[in-house]
């Protein structure tokens, strides 16, 4: 038998390099459709049984740092975190809310959950700059005037509030114009801007009028600040007046651009 001419080879090496046919687009089958549903549907039941069902995620453990001088008993007990709960259930905003209204000491805190069994508080207490007696007891206050805690004993190196407003001349008339409460804010701005060895050092933060605010020091040193007003100048003038005149026992800086300081 006779094989295939050349002219029918060429035709069929010319069918050949066309371009290859387009495969029919095939929609999976439903037995594929249901068997995929089915198993999201499964692991999403899974996921949520371990999260809220199982004993595998629940709260056990609650921790807390930072705290100076509130215990970590004191910040468990206002947190009152839901212990045996599931643990993505625990609201952590709730907690913090809970914290800062039962615990005033508290500025900020953090509540975290930490997986798989944990909850952990990160909490970070004031700072007193100033304290203001009130019978036998001392309120605490802090640099932005939060007054958030009495104690019975004043703690080490923070200076007492002696407010003597004067009440006659130019004295009496700022008194008329800021009151007490005014005053008293006056004298936590001046508090918290005083150089860290300065404040160590101040004993009281006397106030006689809005302008006429002044430190009194260990070994009865004493400090003319004026008002709570240009405040890093003032306290930055007082540092390079101390190092200057570390002998002087009066100093005075409530005009920061022209301090003194004289020794009697």
């Amino acid at each position: 038998m006779a094989g295939p001419t050349t002219a029918e080879r060429g035709e069929r090496q010319q069918e050949s390099s066309g371009p290859p046919r387009a495969r029919r687009f095939r929609p999976p089958r439903l037995r594929t459709i249901i068997i995929t549903a089915l198993a999201l549907v499964l692991l999403a039941g899974g996921t949520v049984w371990v999260l809220y069902g199982s004993n595998w995620t629940r709260v056990e453990d609650v921790s807390v740092s930072g705290t100076r001088v509130l215990t970590a008993a004191q910040v468990r007990e206002a947190a009152d975190v839901p212990v045996g709960d599931p643990l993505v259930s625990v609201d952590t905003g709730a907690v913090e809310a809970r914290l800062r209204r039962k615990l005033p000491r508290v500025d900020e805190v953090a509540v975290e959950r930490s997986w798989p069994h944990g909850i952990g508080m990160k909490v970070t207490e004031r700072t007193p700059v100033l304290l203001v007696q009130k019978g036998g007891k001392f309120v605490e206050v802090d640099d932005e005037g939060v007054r958030f805690a009495t104690v019975s004993r004043a703690p080490k190196g923070v200076p007492t509030l002696e407010l003597q407003p004067a009440r006659s001349g130019s004295a009496g008339a700022s008194l008329r114009r800021f009151d007490e409460d005014r005053l008293i804010r006056e004298a936590v701005r001046v508090a918290g801007r005083l150089p860290d060895a300065v404040a160590r050092d101040t004993r009281a933060v006397k106030v006689r009028s809005y302008d006429d605010i002044s430190l009194e020091l260990s070994r009865e040193r004493t400090v003319a600040w004026g008002s709570g007003e240009q405040g890093v100048d003032k306290a930055r003038a007082l540092t390079a007046l101390m190092k200057a005149t570390s002998k002087a026992r009066h100093f005075d800086v409530s005009v920061p651009t022209a301090p003194a300081s004289s020794a009697s």
